[in-house]
C-alpha cells in the first residue's frame, strides 16, 4: 500500500514551503528571515538529490537550489547597502525567484494502481467513470466526457494520489502545478505560464505522442478561490480570465482531446462559481471508514515491532474522524515514544532494542493527538456536498 507520506513527497512539501516563506520575507524586505528559509529549502532540495539521485526531478531541484543560493548571494552582497535593500523592498523586485514555468509544474508519469490506494472507493469508481472508461472506449460517449474534476474534502485524505492514480491508469503524463505558487503576488509572469502549461500539453500530445495529460491543480481555491469583486487586482483577474479560457478550450466541442483538469481542494465552499460549473464533476474524497482506517493501521506497523496481543481493529475503531494523514503521524509517534523510552533508560546501544508497541501506547498517543479535521469542518462539508456534489 502507498504511504500517504512518503519521504521524498515530504521532503518536496518542505522544499515548497520553505521557498514560499522566503519568497514572502524575501517582497517585505525582511532579509535575514528570507535568508534562513531559502537555506533550509535548499537543504531540503539537496537532501532530495542525495537520497534519490535518479529521481526523475533530481535536475529541477538542482536548477532550484542554484537559484535560490543567488538570491542569498544577493541579500548577503546588499547588506551593507540598507537603501538598495529598501528600495528593492518598496519595488517588490524578488528578480532572481521571479515564477518561471518550470518553477510551478512538475511533470511526471506516475506508475499508481488504484490497488495502492486505500479506501475511497466512492472517488475511485467516480475517476474511473469520467476517464478511464472514455480512454478506453471513447465511441461510447457521443455526448462526451468531463475535462474537469474537482476532488475536494478534508486535508489528508490522499486526493493527490487518486489524481495520480488516474493518470497512470490511462497510461497518462501528469503535470503537477502549484497553484498558490502560480497565484502569489511576489511571483510574476503567472499569465503566460498559465497559457503556456495548455499550450505545452497540446503540443506534447500532438507532437510527442503522449496519448493524454492530466492537469493537477493542488490548492485550486488559491487560483479559483471569490474574487471579493473590485478589490481584486488586475493581474489577479487576467490569470483568473486565462484559466477560464483554457478550461473551456478543452471542453468537449468537438475535440476529443485526452486532456483533463483536476483540481484538489479543502475549501470547496471558497470556489467562485464561474471556476466550479467548469468541474463538471465534483468528488468528495472524505475521511476513511473502518475498513480502510484498519487497512491502513496494518500498513503502518508493518514495519514496527508491535505486541501480539494488540488488535488492530479495536485501536482503528477508536480513530473515527482521523485523516489517514493523522493515522500514519499516530504511528510514528508512538514508534518516536517507544525509541525515546530506549534512549532515556541509558541503553541506546545498538545490541538493545525498543520494547514493543503495546495498545496502552497507542492510546497514550491518541489522547494526546485528537483529528486534524473537526467536526465543523465535516458538516460544512457534508452540506456543501448536499448542495454541489457531482458524481
Amino acid at each position: 500500500m502507498i504511504n500517504l507520506s512518503s519521504a521524498p513527497e515530504v521532503l518536496q512539501s518542505t522544499a515548497q514551503n520553505y521557498a514560499r516563506e522566503a519568497i514572502k520575507f524575501d517582497s517585505q524586505g525582511s532579509r535575514g528571515n528570507a535568508i534562513q528559509s531559502y537555506q533550509k529549502a535548499i537543504e531540503s532540495l539537496i537532501k532530495l538529490t542525495k537520497l534519490y539521485p535518479n529521481e526523475s526531478h533530481t535536475k529541477l531541484y538542482i536548477k532550484h537550489a542554484k537559484r535560490y543560493q543567488e538570491r542569498i548571494n544577493q541579500l548577503q552582497n546588499n547588506s551593507d547597502n540598507p537603501h538598495q535593500e529598501q528600495s528593492e523592498s518598496q519595488s517588490g523586485v524578488v528578480e532572481v525567484v521571479k515564477a518561471s514555468y518550470d518553477d510551478v509544474i512538475l511533470q511526471e508519469k506516475p506508475n499508481i494502481s488504484w490497488d495502492e490506494i486505500v479506501g475511497n472507493d466512492d472517488a475511485k469508481k467516480a475517476l474511473r467513470e469520467s476517464i478511464t472508461f472514455p480512454s478506453m472506449r471513447p465511441d461510447l460517449f457521443p455526448l462526451g466526457w468531463p475535462r474537469g474534476i474537482l476532488l475536494y474534502g478534508p486535508p489528508g485524505t490522499g486526493k493527490t494520489l487518486l489524481a495520480a492514480a488516474v493518470a497512470s491508469d490511462i497510461d497518462g503524463h501528469f503535470m503537477n502545478v502549484d497553484a498558490s505558487t502560480i497565484m502569489s503576488k511576489w511571483l510574476g509572469e503567472a499569465e503566460q505560464n498559465v497559457a503556456k502549461l495548455f499550450k505545452s500539453a497540446k503540443r506534447m500530445m500532438d507532437e510527442e505522442g503522449i496519448v493524454s495529460i492530466v492537469i493537477f491543480i493542488d490548492e485550486v481555491d488559491s487560483l479559483f478561490g471569490k474574487s471579493g469583486g473590485e478589490s481584486s487586482s488586475g493581474g489577479e483577474a487576467r490569470v483568473r480570465n486565462q484559466f477560464l479560457k483554457e478550461m473551456d478550450s478543452i471542453s468537449d466541442k468537438g475535440k476529443n482531446l485526452p486532456l483533463y483538469v483536476i483540481g484538489a481542494t479543502n475549501k470547496p465552499w471558497s470556489l467562485d462559481w464561474p471556476f466550479l460549473r467548469r468541474f463538471q464533476k465534483r468528488i468528495c474524497v472524505n475521511l476513511p471508514l473502518l475498513d480502510a482506517r484498519v487497512e491502513m493501521m496494518e500498513m503502518y506497523t508493518s514495519s514496527l515491532k508491535i505486541d501480539e496481543s494488540i488488535r488492530l481493529s479495536d485501536i482503528a475503531s477508536s480513530l473515527e474522524g482521523y485523516s489517514g494523514s493523522d493515522i500514519r503521524d499516530i504511528c510514528q509517534s508512538v514508534q518516536l515514544k517507544v525509541v525515546s523510552r530506549l534512549f532515556e533508560s541509558g541503553s541506546p546501544s545498538e545490541d538493545v532494542q525498543p520494547d514493543r508497541i503495546t495498545s496502552e501506547d497507542f492510546y497514550k498517543i491518541m489522547d494526546k493527538r485528537k483529528p486534524s479535521v473537526s467536526p465543523e469542518m465535516l458538516t460544512a462539508y457534508s452540506t456543501w456536498s448536499d448542495n454541489y456534489k457531482a458524481l
